[in-house]
């Protein structure tokens, strides 16, 4: 499946953070053949091998694992997830801010006809206020981008096929 860059939906709780100059945001889809429920798509997106790696980068600010017991615990309602805690959360979306405030992860399904999902992943990096985003960010983000959609593509396997 090809993950694809899209715009930001309206409904979106990510779209808070979409239009300001001091903020990069980002949002791609990939269409799943299966019905696949929010806490099944949180699941699967934060224990592929690829978010595997992160967490364990991870293990040095927190000095601790993250275990997959805290990914279910997520996906189960959870107000917290390692280095994140939930900005926002409704049917079907949810908006993770990290503990410095300056990023901000976005989940969310829709399903379609035929028992098609519309899986979505988004970005946001906010810059300190009064500030613009440094090179530094701007620099790493087609980086940034690479990844996510191999996180979505990996996500949607792993539901497609578990």
């Amino acid at each position: 499946m090809i993950a694809r860059a899209v715009d930001v939906p309206r409904d979106a709780l990510l779209q808070a953070y979409v239009g300001n100059g001091a903020t990069y945001t980002d949002c791609f889809e990939v269409m799943s053949p299966v019905a696949v429920s929010l806490p099944d798509f949180i699941d699967a997106f934060y224990t592929t091998w690829l978010f595997r790696l992160e967490r364990a980068v991870l293990v040095l600010p927190l000095r601790r694992r993250v275990r997959d017991a805290e990914v279910r615990a997520l996906a189960g309602g959870a107000d917290r997830f390692a280095v994140w805690r939930v900005e926002a959360r409704e049917d079907g979306q949810i908006l993770l801010c990290d503990q410095g405030g300056h990023t901000r992860s976005w989940l969310a399904i829709s399903a379609k006809d035929g028992g098609v999902t519309r899986l979505l992943f988004g970005s946001a990096v906010v810059a300190a206020e009064g500030q613009e985003l440094g090179r530094g960010i701007r620099f790493v983000m087609p980086l940034h981008r690479f990844y996510a959609r191999a996180l979505l593509r990996l996500a949607e396997r792993k539901l497609r096929y578990s």
